[in-house]
């Protein structure tokens, strides 16, 4: 395949976060029409970022449109690699090798023949978001109000929403729900084991939302929603949670921002979920944890959530004051991906940021709040506080960094995998012998093509005969129109589907979670 380099110069300026990079990469990667390509990072802006940095911008890659971004291997590597646990013997084999490769060292500008350069200074990235409906479409930070403000009566095909602008700064009565309905589950005791804590938060129930520690009170009534409102703020996805400098950024936000007397607006539904255990022992060391929690920020779990549409679903009463008077809410999140519908099919407005502007914009609670204008709120005794009043300083976060890059954490965690799983894994029973025994389920299912397979291939003709157009679109088409991955409707084909087999809609879980079964996802096709 083609190598597109791409040249990093300069250093990041104070302030600016990985998260704030990799948008800018991939507004520009998406600009240079990369698909299929490989793209590699080189040069003395490359050598001076950290690898969990480099891992952030590498994991956008299916975001940028390239088969793969990736760093070369040099003494940045070998530093990650000695602080998150691996032995002498294994870090001195790995050098050995890229050395005799010829592989070893960040490239300098000239020593490779790329097949088209990119550049970029990185004291020329400043804070971002990117949204409302592509990761590609970057915002300064500055500029997101405007920017939703114009987007807001634009046409559909300008990346708008086709409403009226005198709708604009309309706000609308929240009516509570009833509260009788389905009887839930009774969450878990404050400081229950984390394992038990964790599988509470699987249960399809409002409880579920704060886990492992004592709820906020119920927010007074009645509250108000209108166009703009985030709704959704999560610290999510691959991309940013298991880097440390973000995730210790948010903390140390968080921390502040709970010492000067700020508050999570009560119609914003917040959420964390780390990369991996690791992440929530260093934001424990660290003491981060319960000023997150303070704002609502509690643990989720571990793995996909917000980013593939499995946040859970907003409040009742929200939902039907959204669709009654067609409001463009917002979601804010740390994740990588989104596109229309994808983080809850009731928010239009989707914008990715790093992991301490998501606790930002929830303390905020609009997008049309200018944070680099205006307070993000109003903390004790009734004064303004503003976004560098709570940002952690970069000395801050390297303070903590110690916490993070930890071997013997890494290696103690890492050893658990192999002997001592947990008791959830240990008693999941799988089957023997060489060949699957398919279940009957509506999670899997053995597609069609696995009928009468034989060891050799039968004969067929090459090619297709008489095939169809059978829907033509424009620009923009994404993963996700074809083949959604985020919440099931119940009058869709999937959910019809799903309570004929007896799933109730509470069980629906996601397209995401049901790619096993190519029932459930064809009749997904175009939802």
């Amino acid at each position: 395949p083609d190598v597109v380099g791409f040249e990093l110069s300069g250093k990041l300026r104070e302030g600016v976060t990985a998260t704030d990079l990799v948008l800018y990469v991939t507004a520009i990667l998406r600009g240079e029409k990369v698909v299929g390509k490989f793209v590699e990072f080189f040069g003395p802006g490359a050598a001076s970022i950290a690898v969990p940095d480099r891992a952030t911008i590498g994991n956008m890659a299916p975001e940028y449109g390239a088969t793969m971004g990736f760093f070369p291997v040099d003494e940045m590597t070998l530093a990650y690699f000695k602080g998150t646990g691996r032995t002498d013997k294994e870090i001195e084999r790995f050098e050995a090798y890229y050395k005799a490769q010829g592989l070893f060292g960040m490239p300098a500008p000239g020593e490779i023949d790329y097949t088209k350069i990119v550049k970029l200074d990185l004291g020329t990235v400043t804070p971002s978001l990117a949204g409302p409906k592509r990761p590609q479409d970057r915002i300064d930070l500055g500029h997101l109000a405007t920017k939703f403000s114009e987007l807001y009566s634009k046409p559909q095909e300008a990346n708008g929403f086709n409403q009226p602008a005198e709708k604009l700064t309309q706000r609308f009565a929240v009516t509570a729900a009833s509260e009788d309905g389905e009887e839930e589950a009774r969450p878990v005791s404050p400081g229950a084991p984390r394992q038990v804590a964790e599988m509470e938060a699987n249960r399809p129930t409002r409880a579920a939302a704060h886990t492992g520690a004592t709820a906020p009170a119920a927010p007074p009534r009645p509250i108000t929603i209108g166009n703009g409102d985030v709704l959704i703020a999560a610290i999510t996805s691959c991309t940013n949670t298991s880097n440390p400098s973000v995730m210790l950024a948010a903390g140390l936000l968080a921390k502040k921002a709970v010492e000067a007397g700020l508050k999570v607006k009560p119609h914003v539904k917040t959420s964390l979920a780390p990369g991996s255990r690791i992440v929530t022992e260093y934001l424990e060391k660290a003491g981060l944890i319960p000023y997150l929690e303070k704002l609502g920020f509690y643990l989720a779990g571990y793995g996909c959530t917000t980013c593939i549409g499995n946040a859970g679903d907003l409040a009742p009463e929200i939902n039907e004051t959204i669709t009654t008077n067609d409001l463009v809410a917002a979601a804010v999140l740390s994740g990588n991906r989104n596109f229309e519908a994808r983080i809850h099919p009731n928010l239009k407005a989707n914008f990715l940021a790093s992991p301490p502007l998501v606790v930002a914009y929830a303390i905020a609670g609009n997008v049309m709040v200018d944070l680099m204008t205006q307070p993000v709120g109003k903390g004790k005794g009734g004064k303004d506080v503003y976004l560098g009043d709570i940002w952690p300083s970069p000395r801050e976060i390297d303070e903590n960094l110690r916490f993070a890059m930890n071997a013997k954490a890494f290696r103690k965690n890492y050893e658990q995998i192999k002997d001592n799983p947990g008791k959830l894994w240990s008693s999941i029973k799988g089957v023997t012998g060489d060949v699957y025994t398919w279940p009957e389920s509506t999670y899997i299912a053995e597609p069609p093509f696995f009928e009468n397979f034989k060891m050799k291939p039968h004969a067929t003709d090459a090619g297709f005969k008489g095939a169809r157009v059978m829907a033509l679109f424009g620009d923009s088409i994404t993963t996700d129109h074809i083949s959604p991955a985020g919440s099931i409707k119940e009058s869709s084909p999937a959910g019809i589907w799903l309570k004929a087999n007896g799933v109730s809609k509470a069980d629906f879980n996601s397209y995401g979670s049901r790619r096993g079964n190519h029932e459930v996802m064809m009749r997904g096709t175009f939802a």
